[in-house]
């Protein structure tokens, strides 16, 4: 399952950058998120258990955090539940005044005979993509306040 969500945010890449990666302050910013803990890091890498809802369903994972400012770029890559192995990038590139924030995940099931199917039709859709997309939107209302 392939993936990419994009909006147009009007603000300094540097305020979008701060709330995309300060995920520790998601539940306080973003409504759909009910936690975010610290794990102990690993190879450098910030890691963290997480938690959201999707719609009345909770859901929950684990996923270390790259942070490339660098490359206006932010990287996860999921390490639990049943998104395991899933590869997200946010990336910020210049658009007019503003800059275009997406978020791109790659999701490859291992379940037999049906993780394909449940990745494209039902994991990715249903959940992936409605809390990424409910994600950004928060995060361009938050930038585009000032908050």
């Amino acid at each position: 399952m392939r993936s990419r969500l994009e909006l147009r945010i009007d603000a300094p890449l540097e305020r979008i950058y701060s709330l995309a990666s300060d995920v520790e302050r998601w539940p306080e910013r973003l409504p759909h998120y009910r936690y975010v803990r610290r794990l102990p890091s690993s190879n450098g890498e910030r890691r963290f258990a997480m938690g959201a809802r999707r719609g009345w369903i909770p859901v929950r994972w684990e996923t270390s955090q790259r942070l490339l400012p660098e490359e206006r770029r932010i990287e996860f890559t999921h390490t639990g539940g049943v998104t395991r192995g899933m590869q997200v990038a946010w990336r910020f590139e210049p658009s007019g005044n503003g800059w275009a924030v997406s978020i791109e995940h790659r999701l490859e099931l291992g379940w037999p005979l049906f993780g394909a199917f449940a990745a494209e039709r039902l994991v990715g859709p249903q959940f992936i993509e409605a809390i990424a997309r409910r994600t950004l939107r928060r995060v361009k209302a938050l930038a585009e306040s000032g908050s």
